[in-house]
């Protein structure tokens, strides 16, 4: 019989939109894990189609363990407003659902969130031995936006943090334990009620904001986000493709090789492969004006008064 302590608690949280690829990121861990370990896989989810929950759950086998689970937290407060969306355009609750999991799962000290938009190259195993010490959670910084100057303007002016020391949050190794005992959740409601922070990136700029000098960073290949203007890592333990560095969107994009390996043989390889044939250019230049938008949104919050920064810096707020 296997350990508890051999028990890895792994989340995702996803709507229909992104069941092909957390099929594919699941995929590649499986393909990648260790049978010395039993993985067990969350999925959080609000009203997941059954065939996509059938589906997924397919790729099980005996030591990685999928299951699926509603989410039952009330969001009446969060609504659908440009300062909740994610890439500036699309809406989707399922950004927050990682800032619920410490007490929903009090059954663990620790565990690992994960974006449905990678592929792992590494066993999770590995990330997850990292030890976190007083740490609320571990991620690697978002080399991504480090050479935009109006996303790094955002980021200094408004979330108050260095561009070296904000942190991606699509792949975090969480201290479930100590989020708890900080009240990370609650915090959370209490500034989206109280301050409404307009943002760019709503739940990654929550936690830099209030995790700030309580975070673990870890190498870039734990989290190697595809940019055009840094030469690829050459053996990366995790490939997130975040923003609009999406393979199933368009040519050209590092690590593509990786994902479409996974894609293949991770169930939905034929939806993937006709949402890429059909891409538009509409859609294509949609995605521009999106990313105009949030470089545009990022120099203008960083200018207003209701800020992260200005409001824990003030010291009307306290950081976990």
């Amino acid at each position: 019989m296997m350990k508890n302590d051999n028990i890895i608690p792994i989340f995702f949280s996803i709507d229909d939109n992104y069941a092909p690829y957390l099929a594919t990121a699941l995929n590649s861990a499986i393909k990648n894990s260790s049978s010395d370990n039993i993985y067990k896989v969350m999925v959080l989810h609000k009203n997941l189609d059954p065939e996509n929950i059938d589906r997924i759950s397919a790729l099980s086998t005996d030591n990685f363990q999928i299951s699926f689970l509603p989410m039952t937290v009330s969001f009446d407060d969060i609504t659908d407003r440009i300062g909740n969306c994610l890439r500036a355009d699309y809406f989707t609750l399922t950004i927050y659902f990682r800032l619920f999991i410490p007490e929903m799962f009090p059954e663990y000290d620790k565990g690992i969130y994960l974006d449905s938009d990678i592929v792992v190259m590494g066993d999770l195993a590995n990330l997850y031995e990292i030890p976190l010490g007083d740490n609320l959670l571990a991620a690697v910084p978002d080399y991504s936006v480090m050479d935009v100057p109006p996303l790094v303007k955002y980021i200094e002016d408004a979330v108050g943090i260095p561009k070296d020391k904000y942190i991606n949050s699509g792949v975090l190794l969480m201290n479930l334990k100590a989020m708890r005992e900080a009240n990370m959740s609650k915090k959370f409601l209490y500034l989206l009620n109280k301050y409404q922070f307009d943002c760019i990136a709503p739940d990654q700029d929550y936690i830099n904001a209030m995790c700030k000098d309580r975070v673990l960073y870890l190498p870039g290949d734990w989290n190697a986000m595809p940019n055009p203007n840094k030469e690829p890592l050459i053996k990366p333990k995790l490939i997130h493709y975040n923003l609009f560095a999406k393979p199933w969107c368009y040519d050209g994009i590092q690590y593509k090789k990786q994902f479409w390996k996974y894609a293949k043989t991770g169930g939905y390889y034929e939806e993937i492969q006709a949402h890429k044939d059909g891409y538009s250019e509409e859609q294509k230049r949609s995605d521009a004006r999106c990313l105009e938008l949030l470089m545009a949104r990022g120099t203008a919050i960083a200018e207003t008064e209701n800020t992260f920064k200005n409001i824990f810096e003030s010291g009307k707020e306290k950081r976990l």
